[in-house]
């Protein structure tokens, strides 16, 4: 007998379980992610241990912005469960980041490198899932403003540097008569030229050398660095002799090196040559780290990962440098990574043949100088294009910048191009009012939720009922609108790429009490059945909620029957209906003493026609088919 009841017992936990993990996941698709996790908890309470249980549990804390108890359920699942979805396993990763949990972060992070090479999340993109071409030439979430500059040349400008409004570049404009055999062109030169900022509008002067007897030769010179203190000058230079001439390795190739010159009396002078050159290889391209102390550069050194790779050296205080390091993997391929640039948020930008991209150079973005070792990432349109995209130049603070390349329509071989990049924005504004008398409503949680399900926002609605929200264009959005003693309201709003529009989505929520009702929407059975559905249950935690927020209130429930079936059947059918709906809020916490009755009325109130023996359609029937919550005492 005690195995029988154990049995019954097991049967009857799996059954409620199952229940209530089926209406949690209806509140979970819906984004009720706080009674969905009451919900889960309840069935985990039970024994449902689950997969699905567990990792939905991670998702609703994870989407509602609350990393701690996210990592603790999707912890919880990864214990128990093997072949956990990789999905839940990045989130797992995410949600130990954000709580600090850097150590244990890291452990999972190899986990899912092991387990998914070519993640589209570790790699930055995936080519063999979506759509690559189209991906970087997307110009939705940025606008961007590209301007081919007015003092470029019909040969070769690129190279942008800024510093107290003053554009340092190379180019092959010169009258030099040396003329450089690979394309033909006079050898490059340093020019620069003052430019004034008038409220965004750049006006640029005239071109000139960049001062100083011994900067420009007869060969090449280009890639400028500046020091924050404008006193140093780092340079990248043909390998020649004291003599101004070309030196030559022993297979007949001249390399570059890089120099550096201080600026004394308004002329930089005193070039030295730094001191990790070498007449074998070449090494150039450089530029700074944000305090100087690093300087990072390109060479095609021996023991190199490429053609030519990104280096970093340390600038000691004393002026001397330390070994060159190789950037590593995470930035360097099997390709040419060329003409590094730092910004002053530390971003490492960089043009790439090696890593994915849209022809030739692209232009890339790294935050490996941050300590964060993930994969670069493309920049994608209009920036890059299907020719040589490089020597990026950005303010990270006026989000303006520089960058060159040869792409067809340019006044030169390559040209230098100005942008101003702005976020693509848009704002979801409306007004909060109740359904059925249209008065604004105030103290309304808004909560707005990105495509993914993930609640990105949420603001209460004042005295004029008003919410705003500042959303990204070319996305999908769902708005929810809540507020005790009323249904929600949820309606999707898709942005477009008409920057700075606003669309307007005013809420109405619908009114739960009405006189001396809680009106929720029918409650709907199976057939000759009592047993009450997934849908049934969604609809009445309504009632759990009004009865939550109202702990005097009394309320008595009847159930009524259309005219179909014997007279005494439906009496005793509507009866169990009300009882089965009464036992289900008493399961969710209310005390029985709060519902007065629970009584059937089967066919003996019809609200038409349709009573026994009168055609009626299946509308005009289910009219009939009705439950009334009346508050008895509140």
């Amino acid at each position: 007998m005690k195995t029988k009841i154990l049995a019954l017992t097991l049967i009857l936990g799996f059954s409620l379980s199952n229940a209530q993990t089926k209406l949690a996941d209806k509140f979970f698709d819906n984004f009720g992610y706080i009674k969905a996790i009451e919900l889960y908890e309840k069935a985990y309470e039970n024994g449902d241990n689950s997969a699905h249980v567990l990792t939905r549990l991670g998702d609703a804390y994870y989407n509602n912005s609350n990393s701690e108890k996210a990592a603790y359920w999707y912890g919880e699942a990864l214990k128990e469960h093997k072949n956990i979805d990789a999905e839940y396993l990045y989130k797992y990763i995410q949600s130990l980041r954000s709580i600090g949990n850097y150590k244990e972060a890291d452990k999972w992070f190899k986990e899912l490198s092991a387990a998914q090479q070519g993640d589209s999340r570790l790699k930055g993109y995936n080519p063999d899932e979506v759509d690559l071409f189209a991906k970087l030439t997307s110009k939705n979430k940025v606008i961007v403003n590209i301007e081919n500059l007015p003092f470029n040349s019909e040969n070769a400008d690129f190279g942008s540097f800024i510093f107290n409004n003053t554009l340092y570049f190379a180019s092959a404009r010169g009258d030099n008569s040396k003329v450089y055999s690979w394309n033909k062109e006079p050898f490059l030169d340093l020019y620069q030229v003052t430019f004034t900022d008038d409220d965004g509008v750049i006006t640029y002067g005239s071109t000139s050398d960049i001062p100083g007897d011994n900067i420009n030769t007869e060969y090449h010179e280009a890639s400028v660095a500046i020091t924050s203190d404008g006193k140093t000058l780092y340079f990248t230079r043909d390998n020649i002799n004291k003599r101004n001439r070309l030196k030559y390795d022993n297979k007949g190739t001249t390399h570059l090196k890089i120099y550096k010159a201080t600026l004394v009396n308004d002329q930089w002078s005193n070039i030295e040559e730094l001191p990790f050159n070498d007449d074998v290889f070449s090494t150039g391209h450089p530029t700074l780290s944000a305090d100087d102390k690093v300087l990072y550069f390109v060479s095609d050194r021996e023991g190199g990962l490429g053609q030519t790779d990104i280096y970093s050296v340390a600038i000691n205080d004393d002026g001397t440098y330390g070994k060159p390091e190789n950037l590593g993997e995470k930035v360097n391929t099997e390709g040419r990574e060329m003409f590094p640039f730092v910004a002053k948020d530390s971003t490492l930008y960089f043009s790439s043949d090696g890593h994915l991209n849209l022809g030739l150079l692209d232009i890339f973005k790294s935050d490996i100088l941050k300590g964060i070792r993930t994969e670069p990432e493309n920049l994608g349109a209009p920036y890059n294009s299907g020719y040589d995209d490089f020597a990026f130049f950005i303010d990270v603070d006026t989000k303006r910048g520089y960058f060159s390349s040869n792409r067809p329509n340019g006044k030169g071989s390559d040209d230098i191009y100005s942008f101003n990049a702005t976020q693509c924005k848009q704002e979801i504004t409306g007004v909060a009012r109740d359904s059925k008398t249209n008065i604004i409503l105030s103290g309304v949680t808004v909560r707005l939720i990105d495509e993914t399900g993930k609640v990105i926002e949420e603001l209460f609605t004042k005295d004029g009922g008003e919410y705003t929200f500042t959303v990204d264009c070319n996305k999908t959005y769902s708005v929810v609108g809540n507020k005790p003693d009323y249904k929600e309201d949820q309606q999707s709003v898709t942005t477009d790429n008409d920057n700075n529009k606003t669309n307007t989505v005013d809420l109405l929520l619908e009114p739960l009490i009405i006189d001396n009702q809680i009106v929720i929407n029918p409650i709907f059975f199976d057939f000759d059945k009592s047993d009450i559905r997934t849908d049934a249950q969604y609809e009445l935690e309504n009632i759990v909620d009004v009865m939550r927020k109202h702990p005097n209130m009394v309320i008595k429930i009847e159930s009524h029957t259309d005219s179909r079936g014997r007279d005494k059947y439906n009496m005793k059918l509507s009866d169990r209906r009300a009882k089965s709906t009464r036992d289900y809020i008493i399961s969710r916490g209310i005390d029985s003493s709060r519902i007065e009755s629970a009584i059937g009325y089967g066919e003996s109130q019809l609200l038409n026609k349709c009573a026994n023996g009168v055609k009626c359609t299946e509308e005009e029937h289910q009219l009939n088919r009705r439950s009334y919550f009346y508050i008895v005492n509140e």
